[in-house]
Order: C-alpha cells, then structure tokens, then sequence
C-alpha cells in the first residue's frame, strides 16, 4: 500500500504549539473503519480527520484516540488549510465536505478560515447532581445540546481556575461537559471536557461553538461575537450566528508534513 500523507496543523492559533494540534491524512479511498480507528489511536491527538480526496463533494471523517465522532470543528480548520495549500487552486477560497451530519463549508477569507455548521440550540435542563459535582462551582444556568451539556457559570475567573472532576463528567449521558461565562475582554470564554473520549481537556474546541454561539448570540444580543477557549493551550475564534447555521473562524498554524506506511495486509 503507498504511504498515506498526513500533516498535523494547530487550529484556532497563529503560532504553533497553541491552539488545538489535529491531524490530517489524504485518502485516495476509504480504509476499513478499523484502520482508521488505529492510525487515530496511533496518532494520539484529540482528533486525527481522513478526507477522501477522489469523492465530490469531499469525503471527511474524525476520530480520536477511542472512537470516531459526529463533528469536529478544530480538524476540520486544520483540513481546510492543507487543502488550500496543497490540494487546491490557488484562488478557490471554499471547499464543501460531505460528513454524517450532512454537508459543512469552508471559507477562506485573508489569513483565516471560517467553518459554516449548522447551529446546535441549547434546550434548558435543571440542574442535576451528576453536573453540579462535576463542576464543583456555582451553575447559574445548565443547557443541553446535541452532543454537550453547558453550564453557564459567573464570570471568566470561575471558568479559568475551576478543578473538574473527570470521573463524574464520565458519567454524563452526553459526548461532554461545556462551562462557559462572559468574559472580561472576549465576548464569552469556554472551556471543555470530554473523558469518555479520553481527552480530558480539549484545547479549542470548533464543534462545541455550535452550541455556545446560539446562546450567547441570544444572551448578548449580537451576532457576531468574539471567544476564547481558555485551556492551557488556548485560542481566539470569530463566530457569528446566521440563522440556523454557524461561522466558526480561526487561524491556523502548520506544524508538520509527513508519510504513513502501513503493512501491505492493511
């Protein structure tokens, strides 16, 4: 089998070793779902995304070290800006990816790239105790939507310097936890957990603004909105909400350029 390329570029940052590292492998075709699931394994990164490049619109799946995932905005970022680098004619500026969820957009504007995904509404929950001992902090507010829960806390110091507790997050009938607070110069500031996958902490988070820009929009009385995602790594995204979809913009930063070979019974 002919070695794979596969690139790893840091999303939602201008420099390397910030934002959220992801991985990139160029297929000709699909491999088995077992394959895909080793090479992520391999990998070890939050998510390494495979995208069929012989497919139109362009095939693209993610998956972590432990199994694949529905959506994946960092990755899809980190896909983008190999694309349009390597891939691509040097003035097209949008590529369209067809994933489980239906089709997803990218949009190239100057030095950044912006993720077109359908908005994810937060439906208000009470707060239970599995949710209140995982964050260990005052929840002002708990929402749910389609793959997180989000707890809305007081204010960006709260969400900076609180301890979670992973086992108990594990034990959310979601893919994870979202806590999130206004923030003192962003327009809101986040951060995420996701143990079940086993990423404890997820650097940057795109997949996850799906769900925060719909309510902060909402709350702040704004479309568009600066965020930060105050994990160690960190990083800025420009989001706007239109409608029923979601702009989720970043830079990106390449890191690495490589091959994967696989044994020929693979």
């Amino acid at each position: 089998m002919k070695p794979i390329p596969i690139y790893q570029v840091d999303a939602f940052s201008k420099k390397v070793f910030s934002g959220n590292p992801a991985a990139v492998c160029i297929l000709d075709n699909w491999l088995s779902d077992r394959v895909l699931q080793d090479i992520a394994s391999e990998n070890n990164l939050s998510e390494t995304a495979f995208i069929n490049i012989n497919t139109q619109p362009l095939g693209i799946r993610w998956f972590t070290p432990e199994c694949e995932m529905g959506l994946c905005g960092h990755a899809t970022l980190a896909s983008a800006r190999v694309l349009f680098d390597e891939y691509l004619d040097r003035d097209q500026k949008e590529i369209t990816f067809s994933a489980q969820r239906g089709l997803l957009k990218t949009i190239k504007k100057e030095e950044q790239i912006f993720l077109d995904f359908p908005a994810d509404i937060p439906i208000q929950q009470e707060i239970n105790d599995i949710v209140r001992d995982s964050v260990g902090a005052n929840i002002r507010f708990l929402f749910k939507g389609r793959d997180d829960y989000l707890a809305i806390l007081d204010d960006e110091h709260s969400v900076r310097n609180i301890s979670v507790n992973m086992r108990k997050v594990s034990e959310l009938n979601s893919r994870g936890l979202i806590i999130s607070a206004q923030g003192e110069v962003y327009d809101f500031v986040s951060r995420c957990f996701y143990p079940k996958s086993k990423i404890d902490e997820d650097p940057v988070t795109g997949s996850a603004h799906t769900l925060l820009i719909p309510y902060w929009a909402h709350n702040l009385k704004k479309n568009k909105l600066k965020a930060y995602q105050c994990s160690e790594r960190g990083g800025a995204l420009n989001c706007e909400l239109r409608g029923a979809r979601v702009l989720i913009g970043g830079y990106t930063a390449r890191y690495l350029d490589g091959s994967i070979h696989l044994n020929s019974k693979d």
